[in-house]
């Protein structure tokens, strides 16, 4: 590694959505960030045992196959590799007692993509790894 020059942080999202899924790799792309992508817990868990460093996670409730974010997080959080990754909750879903379930697991926040815009998300990614 050169001198001053700091290893680019590589993200995990892990959206369903196709298209969303590529604007926000783009996005976190721009923002200096590696991006991997997974569409379903299955994939993300891969990731995490292939990728030596994953710095954060952005997480999606609704994936594709039979579990969903929430699953993922309970399995993270209960993985000694993993339990201290930052997870960010981005989602449609915005139930009181969904967003109770994700931080009460260890969720660092949880967003409602219809209120927020994807830059103020990636803002506070940003704050929160940097600090």
């Amino acid at each position: 590694m050169t001198k001053g020059k700091t290893k680019p942080k590589t993200i995990l999202i892990v959206e369903d959505e196709k298209p969303l899924l590529d604007a926000i790799s783009i996005k976190m792309q721009k923002s200096g960030y590696e991006t991997v992508s997974a569409r379903t817990v299955e994939q993300a868990l891969n990731y995490l045992n292939d990728i030596q460093k994953i710095n954060v996670i952005w997480l999606d409730h609704y994936l594709l196959g039979k579990e969903s974010g929430l699953d993922f997080l309970v399995k993270i959080k209960g993985d000694k590799n993993y339990k201290d990754i930052p997870v960010f909750v981005v989602s449609n879903t915005a139930g009181h007692d969904k967003i109770t379930s994700y931080l009460n697991l260890g969720a660092v926040k949880f967003y409602v993509k219809a209120e927020k815009r994807l830059d103020e998300i990636i803002n506070d990614i940003n704050k929160y790894i940097t600090n």
